[in-house]
């Protein structure tokens, strides 16, 4: 079986499949020492990277260009390595269901290319028993070969958030798992080379995918319990932003706020764990109600953008409104699973069809999931209302003089949804201010 010591000699190559916002990390981070294959079947996306690009935005064009990471589209190169990493992305259905095509595609693609003596670990985030239940009898009937006996496998879940530049994959204890100690121990060793926050061996693998299904379980909990209290307090005048200020103050208050919750993770997760629960013959109370109040504030803040539009005598109909930021989080390039749509599609409801500026997002990428076309900030004119949906660095320098300028005849409605600005400034400057 693969050793440490033959990846660290370079004697057995590694390779990361799934060249992604999690597995472009982990590619350019182990190719420091290592001999990485970095596989995506996403043909433009390898010629990028070739070309030193980085579309994901998540190391950088020069990390890339220096990287010494072989990238290939073709499955055949998979078979120079020994030590595979699976990275690639578990959504979910239009039901909510887990979609674990990809995976399986992924898993047969290494099947079909896996050599003796080689460990598989898995990053992609799945419901507790995926791994050993989906995942090997895929590899074993591709393979040919026995897992247990001709390879082994782990699971390490990936942690990695999007964008933020300080939690990095070097920066975040990670958990690792193998189907047996010598697995576990080799697996643990080879992330230690690249992670100096250490390692945390999970009981077992079943442990490890448990743990990280929870983690943005919890997250998303807590974020839903904020928006309900945005909705209450909004309805009593209060407002939000400074009710979370000062109940801060308490030494163990949890420090969460409202907002919209999409991406692949925390809106995608807690649905895994609830379908397993199901499987088992227990329904969810306390995930899915959580679940369901996030889904659902997209709707919210649209109806409140109609709502503030009628309250200053403007007609919703054909009211001219921009939404700065499409993305799922801020200053990230990926539109995928974003709750902005949300927003769009309802205000499109009452016959309003916004503007959307958004200088980081991936333009292409939202035009052909969402049919989604961007304007520059200097094209928006006229406004009745102005909603900022995502906190990117691009709009924190803007000021009221700026934003004076966007607006046409009225009152001025902003609905700061993130709350970047100033509810006093804002109001004493005679705009119609609203946030979560």
């Amino acid at each position: 079986m693969v050793t440490i010591e033959n990846i660290i000699n370079k004697e057995d190559k590694m390779s990361v499949i799934g060249l992604g916002y999690v597995g472009m990390p982990i590619a350019v981070a182990f190719a420091r020492g290592a001999d990485v294959i970095g596989f995506d079947l996403n043909d433009s996306k390898i010629e990028l990277y070739k070309l030193g690009i980085d579309p994901t935005k998540e190391v950088g064009d020069d990390a890339i260009k220096e990287t010494a990471v072989q990238f290939t589209s073709d499955e055949k190169e998979l078979r120079k390595a020994k030590f595979h990493i699976v990275a690639v992305p578990t959504p979910v259905n239009a039901d909510h269901t887990p979609n674990l095509l990809p995976l399986e595609e992924a898993s047969a693609i290494l099947g079909r290319n896996l050599k003796k003596g080689s460990i598989v670990v898995f990053e992609s985030t799945v419901y507790p028993g995926v791994t050993e239940e989906v995942c090997v009898p895929v590899l074993e009937c591709k393979s040919g070969l026995k897992c247990g006996k001709d390879f082994k496998i782990g699971y390490s879940p990936e942690r990695i958030n999007p964008g933020d530049k300080v939690h990095r994959l070097e920066t975040i204890t990670k958990i690792v798992s193998g189907m047996d100690e010598e697995t576990l121990e080799t697996v643990a060793k080879v992330y230690e080379l690249v992670v100096k926050a250490g390692v945390h061996r999970a009981k077992s693998i079943k442990v490890a995918e448990a743990a990280k299904v929870i983690e943005n379980s919890q997250r998303d909990i807590n974020i839903a319990f904020m928006n309900e209290l945005s909705i209450i307090f909004n309805k009593m005048g209060i407002d939000t932003k400074a009710v979370l200020e000062a109940a801060g103050t308490k030494w163990n208050f949890l420090n969460f706020y409202p907002g919209l919750v999409g991406g692949h993770c925390i809106g995608v997760d807690p649905y895994y764990l609830t379908y397993k629960a199901e499987m088992l013959g227990y329904h969810s109370q306390i995930i899915l109600s959580g679940r369901r109040i996030n889904d659902d504030m997209g709707k919210y803040v649209a109806e409140s953008c109609v709502k503030n539009l009628i309250a200053t005598d403007k007609s919703v109909k054909g009211a001219k409104v921009a939404v700065f930021g499409f993305t799922f989080k801020e200053n990230c390039p990926d539109t995928r699973n974003t709750k902005v749509i949300d927003i769009i599609k309802e205000l499109k409801e009452y016959g309003i069809s916004p503007i959307i500026v958004d200088p980081q997002a991936d333009s292409d990428e939202a035009e052909r999931l969402y049919n989604v076309k961007f304007v520059e900030i200097d094209e928006v004119r006229e406004m009745d209302a102005i909603i900022i949906a995502v906190s990117h660095v691009n709009f924190l320098n803007l000021e009221v003089a700026d934003l004076n300028r966007m607006y046409g005849k009225g009152k001025k409605i902003l609905l700061d949804i993130k709350g970047l600005f100033s509810r006093k400034i804002y109001e004493e400057a005679g705009y119609k201010y609203w946030r979560l």
